[in-house]
């Protein structure tokens, strides 16, 4: 008797390398999960043709849509999602979507929270601030989801020194190898 493999869907904003990463990580044969769909905020988003070169259905959600609770637990039912990934994803996820993903509901941030977490800290504001601060050490922090901004419960993290001669685009480097090397295990832990 074979298993059905638990559902994933990846919210993402961006370009979408996490989220293309993971899809390759976890829609493998063996794997125990599928993801079905990608959901983005922005119609211009690159990870929208990644999921489409990989086969995997997506759709742009602007934040009423999001916010809506009816249409997004009925577009998530039919895909018959049942873990959430935060990928990139740079709006506020509603409380409701919260609850319905209690525990498996999984976001990822450049810096190792609690430092630079918060409304407004992400992608290269978060190098930016860690170098301007003096760190010796940034990384990545993989958490639980809750309704507070970058504040749930810690899965991984992992760190890299910050160099003296560092900018942000040279930290931000190392901090995507330790995504990449990193998140997609993360991810299938919780299948």
């Amino acid at each position: 008797m074979t298993t059905m493999p638990k559902h994933i869907a990846i919210f993402a904003s961006g370009s979408g390398s996490n989220a293309e990463n993971i899809i390759r990580h976890i829609n493998r044969p063996q794997s125990k999960g599928l993801v079905k769909l990608v959901i983005s905020n922005r119609s211009d988003a690159g990870v929208l043709q990644r999921a489409k070169d990989l086969g995997v259905d997506s759709i742009v959600v602007d934040k009423d849509k999001l916010n809506d609770s009816d249409y997004m637990l009925r577009l998530l039912e039919k895909h018959r999602i049942e873990i959430a990934v935060l990928a990139g994803f740079l709006l506020m996820i509603p409380p409701f979507l919260i609850h319905r993903f209690e525990g498996n509901m999984v976001n990822i941030h450049p810096s190792l929270l609690p430092k630079f977490g918060g409304k407004g800290m992400f992608g290269r504001h978060v190098h930016e601030a860690v170098i301007k601060s003096g760190e010796t050490e940034s990384g990545i922090t993989i958490h639980l989801v809750n309704e507070e901004y970058d504040r749930g419960k810690i899965l991984l993290q992992v760190s890299c020194p910050v160099k003296p001669n560092d900018t942000a685009e040279s930290l931000e480097k190392r901090i995507r190898e330790l995504e990449v090397q990193n998140f997609p295990s993360v991810v299938e832990s919780l299948l």
